[in-house]
């Protein structure tokens, strides 16, 4: 009940984010019912209903990683320092606000779905994600820590790079399905484009962090100085979410040469709408943990005599040097993998 009234009494933006979990979760818990039918009219191919359900993890672990950053982003789930006996309450009311709008969405997947399905097969897939999706808010909502330079970088690169040489050392031939009838790829491949999407996630904040430092290198002005600190400060929230929102676009850059000779089916294309909604809007989420964390320092800056215009320099210095790393790094690690997937 706690839950319902904090979710009646939010502002819009917090409605909003929240509304973006519960259509994740309904389109997840839709892939999920349809692997569940699949495997009822199908009984004698398990392996095929198998894999269906096991390409719905993408989806079901973005969701669950997007709804952990919108938990975390609650007025209510806010923590300071000071407050550390209050840490088992926020975790609390976290994961029950969490599990109601997962759940909203899994109860309108079971509505919105048409074929018949076992009731009990059903309720115990769409039970899985409002679980997982809170256990995952209430571990995301801790104490703030002073932020430490993230170190991820070097390793990043390096699952990177043996990702690379994993897809171009594996062999031709038949292999893992791809799911809507895209074709066939070896494991191999697929554990290549594993190792480098956890590659770019493992490198996001030290991405970040690098290109703040490189803006506050050499003398800067006080719009360099500004906005390279800022990025240094939010290398931690912003940064992973980035590497996700990258993996994803790479990934779905490699798979568009593939649906180019073999066009997707409609779940395929449901999945990938969902894959890349909870990977922006995590991105973006993050973005606004960061925004509200700036702000007392906005503040201070402000009360300095920082004109407006300066503030907002930064913010584009801040967003142009980040897409100015990131996009090519995403777009060779894409064009690589989908020399493998396309071959």
């Amino acid at each position: 009940m706690l839950s319902l009234r904090v979710a009646r009494g939010s502002r819009p933006a917090v409605l909003l984010r929240r509304a973006v979990v519960t259509v994740t979760a309904a389109g997840t818990g839709f892939l999920l019912l349809a692997a569940l039918a699949h495997a009822a009219l199908h009984p004698g191919h398990a392996d095929g209903s198998a894999l269906r359900l096991a390409w719905c993890a993408v989806p079901f672990a973005l969701t669950a990683y997007l709804a952990a950053l919108v938990a975390r982003t609650e007025p209510s789930c806010r923590l300071s320092a000071g407050q550390p006996l209050a840490l088992g309450r926020v975790r609390t009311l976290g994961a029950a606000t969490t599990a109601l709008s997962c759940a909203l969405g899994s109860a309108v997947a079971l509505t919105a779905f048409q074929p018949p399905v076992p009731l009990a097969g059903a309720l115990t897939l769409l039970v899985l994600l409002p679980v997982a999706a809170a256990g995952a808010a209430a571990l995301s909502l801790r104490l703030p820590r002073p932020a430490k330079a993230p170190g991820g970088l070097p390793w990043g690169a390096a699952l990177i790079a043996i990702g690379v040489a994993v897809e171009f050392s594996a062999g031709s031939g038949s292999g893992v399905p791809l799911p809507g009838g895209l074709g066939r790829v070896a494991p191999a491949v697929l554990c290549g484009w594993a190792l480098t999407a956890a590659g770019l996630v493992l490198a996001g904040p030290g991405l970040v962090h690098a290109c703040g430092r490189l803006l506050a290198a050499c003398r800067p002005g006080a719009l360099r100085l500004i906005a390279g600190r800022a990025l240094q400060e939010e290398a931690p929230r912003v940064g992973r979410p980035l590497g996700v929102l990258c993996a994803v676009a790479s990934a779905l850059y490699a798979t568009g040469a593939v649906a180019r000779v073999r066009p997707a089916g409609p779940l395929t294309a449901l999945g990938i709408a969902l894959v890349l909604l909870a990977a922006l809007a995590a991105a973006l989420t993050a973005m606004a943990e960061a925004r509200q964390a700036r702000l007392p320092a906005t503040a201070a800056l402000t009360g300095l005599g920082a004109p407006a215009s300066l503030l907002r320099g930064a913010a584009a210095l801040r967003t142009g040097v980040v897409l100015a790393a990131a996009v090519p790094a995403t777009w060779a690690v894409a064009e690589l993998a989908g020399l493998r997937l396309g071959s």
